[in-house]
């Protein structure tokens, strides 16, 4: 900037003064995208701004800097403002977001030193038969996973050894260095940021400190899951890392169908047949549910596909305060021959209604009817 006095803070960020400190930071997202010297080379004042909006949300987004400067304006802070490259580690979570710079300004982009991190939570891919979702069941899954080195306890070395740390790094796990007016630091290449070395390597793991194995492990199915299901089995996933804990095993479910039932939430359905004489006269019918068989009542003049209930014969309710119903849907069964007897009896039956009965032909009618044709 050519002028050597400082303009207001609050003029540099183009706010008022009573503005909340999001309203601070948004406005210096702002101005560091527009001004950020990467996308101004070689433009001096550019750079000069961008130092400029720097050094007012460092002061402003300081409640005891701002303080200061709300009360006595530049001089009251005493030395404490300016730009200061170093203060841009504090700034990884606006540039670093803005920039993709979460690893370059050593704040983000995996895990710093060797401190503990959590495992890798692991799925499986649960198939249960119909019956197995309704009732509940335990099983055993295989689950193949990675887990801590017990030769090594996960340090990576041999026994009786330990990592050493590393002389690219001095065990810090980052390289700092000066890029322009940034003080940045980028991941040890040599140690991976861990900060550590191994010389000697564990020889059941290889130095990786972390095995694979695969595990028996018993999981029991609750009654009433469906199909799309998911259950969660804590801490068993993989064995965390550097003394983390364990990540969590999640168990998919998809239920096969059932030849004869069809489930919609916790209720169950069924078709179930019945000769057209039942359905006119009525009459106790013997039901299939998931329970077994049961006695259903079909009053007199049931139509097809009427449908009946058979309270609390429904799959139970997950959190075991109930079940569904079972729905049986009825079906009438219409005879396609009739003999002698059973066709003058529904002839009485439909004078009786003064339907009109279509008189069969004999046989001299049936040939005389072929010639004429």
């Amino acid at each position: 900037m050519a002028t050597t006095e400082k303009r207001d803070y609050y003029e540099v960020l183009g706010l008022q003064r009573d503005v909340s400190i999001d309203e601070i930071k948004k406005a210096y997202r702002k101005l560091a995208v527009k001004y950020h010297p990467d996308k101004n080379p070689g433009d001096a004042q550019a750079e000069e701004r961008f130092k400029e909006a720097a050094e007012a949300y460092g002061v402003l987004s300081d409640e005891e800097k701002r303080a200061r400067y709300d009360r006595h304006g530049h001089q009251g802070l005493g030395g404490m403002g300016g730009f200061d490259p170093n203060q841009f580690a504090d700034f990884g979570d606006i540039l670093g977001d803005l920039f993709g710079f979460g690893d370059f300004f050593g704040t983000r982009g995996g895990r710093r030193g060797n401190r503990p991190a959590r495992g890798n939570d692991l799925r499986y891919d649960l198939q249960l038969d119909f019956m197995d979702a309704v009732f509940g069941k335990e099983v055993t899954l295989l689950v193949p996973r990675v887990i801590t080195c017990v030769t090594c306890s996960g340090n990576g070395a041999r026994p009786g050894t330990q990592p050493v740390s590393c002389t690219g790094c001095g065990g810090r796990g980052q390289i700092r260095y000066s890029q322009g007016f940034f003080a940045v630091a980028r991941t040890c290449p040599q140690c991976g940021g861990q900060g550590k070395v191994i010389k000697d390597p564990c020889s059941t793991c290889g130095g990786a400190g972390r095995v694979r194995e695969e595990k028996k492990i018993q999981v029991k199915i609750p009654p009433g899951v469906d199909d799309g299901s998911r259950l969660r089995v804590a801490g068993e996933g993989e064995s965390g890392f550097s003394g983390g804990p364990a990540g969590d095993l999640y168990v998919f479910i998809s239920v096969n169908d059932h030849p004869r039932f069809t489930r919609r939430d916790y209720d169950i359905h069924s078709e179930h047949t019945v000769h057209y004489t039942q359905a006119a006269l009525g009459g106790d019918v013997t039901v299939e549910t998931i329970d077994g068989h049961d006695s259903l009542k079909i009053p007199a003049g049931t139509q097809p596909n009427q449908v009946f209930r058979l309270r609390n014969k429904g799959v139970p309710f997950l959190d075991g305060t109930g079940r569904g119903d079972h729905y049986v849907h009825v079906a009438v069964r219409i005879p396609t021959s009739l003999d002698d007897e059973q066709r003058a009896l529904l002839e009485q039956l439909a004078t009786l209604h003064g339907d009109t009965i279509p008189q069969e032909k004999n046989v001299f009618e049936k040939v005389k009817d072929f010639f004429s044709n």
